[in-house]
């Protein structure tokens, strides 16, 4: 159980020394240190920090607003951390979800979430009402008119606000997809990708994965390499590079862990059978070290 700081500025010329020496003195055996507006929830740093952290370690940040600018997006961060049994505190906030009272806190903050959401469809439903009632049609009139310029503003919020719903999804796929392409076929980072979605969240396919990720490299978050074509991997060694991909993105994962991933993604064992075994997984494990496929 370790705790491990988190320090965020937003430009190059602010330093994120003072942040660091406070998480320092609170006791964090490892702090990790981003340059990267608030706004944006693809950060490289946070998404391998979240994607290593194990259970009993604790995120620390000096304040809240280092870690999430939106309150559904740090509810969407703690979220994840509980489901591998780690916790989150501020040092500047009374959140800390190891204690009863931030719990508290944190459930205050969910409902607040949930009520600003109803009242924003009470108030949108309202206004549609009224407007029909005064004979107004909704939309807008430039792009009823066929207005080239009102069809481009459209255009372009339509592409921001795609790039703001992946934002919110990035921690999921976007460490995976920067790690096993172009070295892994989509097939099997897909399935990777699904296996350890947190519950609830929607599955992804392949057309979906690859549009956002098409959209990322364009936004310049993801490298031009990860569309690459993939290497040939021969039949035998397939299992052995899955299996090394599912280490590498956890080295301190179980053998018993990675054979519920694997059988979360429905993977056969190499003699066919749907139910997994830790001695076939120590196996591949051996042999993907023998290929040099784990770090």
């Amino acid at each position: 159980m370790a705790l491990i700081g988190y320090a965020r500025v937003s430009t190059e010329d602010q330093t994120p020394l003072p942040q660091a020496e406070a998480l320092r003195a609170a006791g964090c055996a490892e702090i990790h240190e981003e340059q990267a507006s608030g706004g944006n929830r693809a950060r490289p740093v946070l998404a391998r920090v979240l994607d290593r952290i194990r259970r009993g370690d604790t995120l620390l940040v000096v304040r809240i607003d280092r870690l999430a600018r939106s309150l559904s997006h740090l509810l969407e961060i703690i979220e994840r951390l509980e489901a591998k049994g780690a916790f989150f505190r501020s040092l500047q906030d009374p959140i800390d979800t190891a204690s009863p009272q931030g719990k508290f806190t944190l459930q205050v903050l969910g409902a607040a979430a949930e009520f600003e959401r109803a009242l924003i469809r009470e108030r949108t439903q309202a206004g549609l009402k009224s407007a029909r009632a005064q004979g107004r049609i909704g939309g807008n009139p430039g792009l009823r008119a066929r207005d080239p310029a009102a069809i481009r503003k459209v255009r372009i919020a339509r592409a921001d606000s795609y790039v703001a719903r992946l934002n919110e999804t990035a921690e999921d796929w976007v460490p995976h997809v920067r790690r096993l392409r172009p070295d892994m076929a989509w097939e099997d980072v897909l399935r990777i990708v699904n296996a350890g979605l947190p519950a609830g969240r929607p599955a992804w396919t392949q057309a979906r994965l690859l549009r956002a990720v098409n959209r990322y490299v364009s936004e310049g978050f993801l490298p031009a390499t990860v569309l690459g074509r993939a290497r040939r991997v021969e039949a035998d060694d397939r299992l052995p590079a899955l299996v090394a991909a599912i280490k590498g993105a956890d080295p301190s994962i179980t053998l018993q862990a990675i054979c519920d991933r694997l059988e979360a993604m429905r993977e056969r064992t190499p003699r066919g059978r749907s139910r997994w075994q830790p001695s076939s997984v120590r196996m591949l494990l051996e042999r993907a070290g023998r290929l040099g496929l784990l770090p």
